[in-house]
């Protein structure tokens, strides 16, 4: 809204604003700002009324040091981040813009699911909370209106070289110098699928060529969605399920995903800026570059949010925080053409939840083979095994910090290694 207001003062004679508004990156900066200062201020005012309604964690006692301590903290805390992101965001970010849209569509949508999860636990006290195929629907949906978006809207392009372009649908054209080699190119922004993928020399994946190669392209074009969607739904459900199962030790969650948001926005910045792309051999992608101002929102609000959660634990997310964090990285990474590079940056994700699924296999396995389940892990998430083991909360944390920030390095780098 800001956005908006500062361009018709700057048409109406202060003209010094242009400088500032049109800079992404002093819109980012602002945008990360204002996100600390309502998550950290306006956080203690949240908290204190979870706390005045008696909106506590119901903790099972599971045998682990310290976790009956935590009894009665308050959760649903979810809404203070959810809160620190869309406030800046709509007042600083180019609401006109697809990929803001369908940034803050996400964030509504996981953020209900989640809000409606935590509801049941608490006011209605039923431990399971909302039924397992109500959130699997949800994240359906989201993914189902991910996928559409990002085949469908004009709004939605990759600019390639035009002699490049043939077999795309072409939105428009134009000629532009390439800043890295200086030659005049001419250019085409198109209607594709393409994606790019870490390591390999092409960088680029189109899902219509690839998985429906034994079609004529026009066909595959027209059917790529029987491919294309459900890639987008399992992608969603999968990054959502991790956070949601990533939080389960005081600031592990939100830790993680700050570093996975900082990395997002700089994949956004380079994949929306011509002379980055150009130099990193990328897919440019025409007005992504605006995701930085929601990036940066999102930093803020899990910085702010460990004011609060970092050991000892105000407050708890709940499922509200988790689900609506996980969509948001999901779809990020989704509308930057990035996802394929999710097993490496949610690397913490994918690990909690490949030991649940470890765990739960070789447990039902043994029992039906010996007739006694048998566990690999002491506990899990991962993270319970590591309690089990001994190892203080507060070091576990951490540790999965450094791991979640080397996992970002590695996924910034892949840019350039192939």
């Amino acid at each position: 809204m800001l956005y908006y207001l500062f361009e018709y003062l700057a048409e109406n004679g202060l003209s010094f604003l242009e400088n500032l508004y049109k800079f992404i990156t002093f819109r980012a900066g602002m945008a990360m700002i204002l996100s600390l200062i309502i998550s950290m201020v306006f956080g203690r005012r949240i908290i204190d009324y979870l706390q005045k309604l008696q909106i506590g964690e119901t903790i099972r006692d599971l045998g682990l040091e310290g976790q009956l301590k935590k009894q009665g903290t308050p959760t649903m805390g979810g809404v203070i981040i959810i809160m620190a992101i869309l406030i800046p965001c709509l007042l600083l970010a180019k609401l006109h813009n697809v990929y803001i849209i369908l940034m803050i569509v996400s964030t509504i949508w996981m953020g209900m699911i989640g809000f409606l999860d935590d509801y049941i636990k608490v006011f209605k006290k039923d431990k399971e909370g909302l039924k397992g195929r109500f959130k699997i629907l949800g994240q359906v949906v989201l993914g189902i209106i991910v996928g559409a978006v990002m085949l469908y809207s004009d709004d939605v392009s990759v600019r390639l070289p035009a002699d490049d372009a043939g077999k795309y649908e072409i939105l428009d054209t134009y000629e532009s110098v390439n800043r890295v080699t200086g030659e005049t190119i001419e250019y085409a922004r198109v209607k594709t699928t393409l994606t790019n993928v870490p390591f390999f020399r092409d960088n680029e994946l189109d899902y219509a060529d690839k998985f429906l190669w034994f079609l004529d392209y026009d066909l595959a074009k027209k059917l790529v969605w029987i491919i294309f969607i459900p890639v987008v739904i399992f992608i969603v459900s999968a990054v959502s399920n991790g956070a949601n199962l990533t939080d389960g030790l005081d600031g592990l969650a939100t830790g993680v995903s700050a570093i996975i948001g900082a990395t997002l926005g700089v994949l956004a910045y380079v994949s929306g800026n011509t002379i980055a792309a150009d130099y990193l051999n990328i897919l440019y992608l025409p007005d992504t570059g605006e995701l930085l101002v929601f990036a940066a929102s999102f930093l803020g609000a899990c910085i702010g949010f460990l004011w609060y959660n970092s050991f000892p634990a105000q407050v708890f997310m709940g499922d509200t925080g988790s689900l609506a964090l996980g969509g948001i990285i999901a779809a990020f990474a989704i509308v930057i053409r990035k996802e394929l590079l999710i097993p490496i940056l949610c690397g913490v994700f994918f690990i909690e939840t490949l030991s649940v699924m470890i765990q739960v296999s070789y447990f039902k396995y043994t029992k039906k083979k010996y007739g006694e389940g048998r566990r690999v892990f002491r506990m899990s998430p991962i993270h319970h095994h590591y309690q089990k083991v001994g190892i203080p909360e507060a070091k576990i944390v951490t540790r999965f910090w450094i791991i979640a920030l080397l996992l970002a390095v590695i996924t910034v780098i892949t840019l350039k290694v192939r």
